[in-house]
């Protein structure tokens, strides 16, 4: 658990709403994804949330949010929330969407309002491990808190 961590915007929606969280700073890897911070943290990947900002047809942003030993099936994502078709965004596009850096984007303090998107799962967890805005850094909590604090859509868009 790290004592000294940055105070991102995501950690002041949290504090705001009074989220219990546990800080996690890691060594970030360009390219490394969840699989590099449940190492280094010792924690299963499926527990690690990945948050992602996808676009549908008409370039209206989502953020998506799913395990990270798992991807996410556009097309079903696409036909669960009545889009003809939704895709990942480009990073430097994301990062205009989202406020933060790609490999550092928190779905607590979103630049932009945009629809949330949950696997279903996710709820049923008993911790998760999400980013906490910056990269290198994690935020251990509740899923209920999640749910609390984002209110996301629940989907069932996980692919192995």
């Amino acid at each position: 658990m790290a004592t000294d961590y940055p105070v991102t915007l995501a950690i002041r929606v949290l504090r705001q709403n009074g989220v219990e969280f546990t800080p996690y700073l890691y060594a970030y890897e360009a390219r490394g994804g969840t699989r590099v911070s449940s190492e280094q943290l010792g924690v299963d990947e499926h527990a690690v949330i990945k948050t992602l900002i996808f676009e549908d047809e008409a370039k209206k942003p989502m953020c998506i949010l799913m395990h990270g030993d798992r991807e996410v099936s556009a097309k079903n994502l696409a036909r669960q929330i009545g889009c003809k078709s939704v895709s990942p965004c480009a990073p430097e596009v994301a990062d205009r969407h989202s406020g933060y850096q790609v490999g550092g984007t928190s779905p607590f303090g979103l630049k932009r309002a945009m629809p949330i998107y949950c696997e279903k799962s996710i709820e049923t967890m008993p911790r998760i491990y999400i980013n906490g805005g910056a990269r290198g850094f994690l935020v251990g909590l509740e899923p209920k808190d999640l749910f609390r604090v984002l209110k996301p859509t629940s989907v069932d868009v996980a692919i192995s």
